[in-house]
């Protein structure tokens, strides 16, 4: 399975192309809305979110609210792009018209100067369209039609926020509880003292026209052992998640089950002792979050991932134009003070899109029922190994 998406932050859709999807899986349209919905709540996120109202259209690889087997189609329009008609234009320009809001300042952390010189841009407008974080609601679009053909596998994969700023939920919950929890607050925490810690640290940075980050978890149950493999790097399944956990905007480090604390803990503390009944081999611990030799092990999935603080800033850093080389303030773009909560959102789909993923090179199947029972043959053959 892939997928390719396409559009720019202020044109006039996003289009997404999934290919591999395979046939007879029950799909509509609100299922994927209900996780776009998700992605565009959150305390802290900016003005542009009161614009949108990201639906989707399936325009094809469905019919009668089931997948053909052929590609899908997903387009989200950009209800924005009716302000932005004169400066987004796909036809050409008069040479007499200026044109219209130009940046020759690149902000610091963002992709606008070094992308401008890889694609030769003067006008770094051309970056930061396509770079923007709006191209997640695409790869949302994508994960909730991963998350839909997991769900009739019997996996599960949710979300929350962990840490904002240096307000952090430091709880040790069962699994169940935050599954339970973890959307009952507009931050996504499940402790709702913490929770209002979190709402504080925002609204500070926001007031001192800054930004701030945090850290987001995403959980995946009931996914069998032996995805991935062991023989050569590039199809360590974790190896895979961290990559596409890492290539969503702003995210900087990503980590499986006790992540970074295991840098303190001696060799005994950290590797999960096995045990045997009559369901199978299951680990007493899961310190390592569900993965050995880059494989899975049956444990539930526990992938934890840092998200710096948005670098759009309107109180912005020194910059340099482009043009003059003279020193000025980066440019401001309307943004979020902070985007973690939604940025759970978008992590939990771009996990689910490799967990499908390898589900489907593993198991190759050309429609739903012949992979349910490839799964389940599979699943026998480990319980008895």
């Amino acid at each position: 399975m892939r997928f390719l998406t396409a559009g720019e932050s202020h044109g006039p859709k996003l289009t997404v192309i999934i290919e591999g999807m395979p046939s007879n899986m029950q799909l509509t349209s609100d299922k994927i809305n209900q996780e776009l919905f998700k992605r565009q709540g959150g305390y802290g996120r900016g003005r542009r979110m009161q614009i949108e109202k990201d639906t989707v259209e399936i325009t094809s690889g469905v019919r009668h609210g089931v997948t053909l087997g052929s590609p899908i189609t997903l387009e989200i329009t950009n209800d924005d792009h009716k302000h932005w008609l004169k400066v987004m234009g796909v036809d050409p320009k008069d040479d007499t018209e200026p044109v219209k809001r130009v940046i020759t300042k690149p902000r610091p952390g963002h992709a606008d100067l070094v992308g401008g010189m890889k694609y030769r841009h003067r006008d770094l407008r051309n970056v930061l369209e396509r770079s923007s974080a709006r191209e997640t609601a695409a790869r949302v679009a994508v994960g909730a039609v991963c998350k839909v053909l997991l769900s009739q596998l019997g996996i599960d994969i949710f979300s929350r926020v962990v840490e904002i700023g240096g307000a952090r939920d430091n709880n040790d919950y069962p699994i169940h509880t935050i599954k339970e929890n973890n959307d009952n607050n507009d931050v996504r925490c499940i402790d709702d003292n913490v929770a209002q810690q979190m709402r504080d640290t925002i609204d500070q940075a926001k007031s001192n026209g800054d930004s701030i980050g945090g850290e987001v978890q995403v959980i995946v149950e009931n996914v069998p052992a032996g995805l991935g493999s062991y023989v050569h790097y590039d199809r360590k399944l974790d190896g895979k998640v961290a990559q596409s956990v890492i290539s969503i905007n702003a995210f900087k480090a990503v980590s499986f089950g006790a992540g970074y604390d295991m840098k303190h803990l001696p060799g005994s503390q950290v590797q999960d002792p096995i045990g045997y009944n009559k369901s199978g081999y299951y680990r007493l611990s899961n310190q390592l979050g569900g993965f050995e030799g880059g494989m899975t092990n049956g444990m539930p999935i526990i992938v934890n991932a840092v998200m710096k603080p948005i670098p759009t800033l309107y109180k912005p850093l020194d910059s340099v134009d482009i043009n003059t080389k003279e020193v000025y303030k980066a440019s401001i773009e309307r943004s979020d003070s902070c985007a973690v909560p939604a940025a759970s959102i978008v992590c939990e789909h771009a996990v689910a899109f490799e967990i499908a993923k390898e589900i489907l090179d593993e198991f190759q199947s050309n429609d739903l029922a012949q992979l349910q029972d490839n799964i389940e043959r599979h699943k026998t053959y480990i319980k008895e190994f």
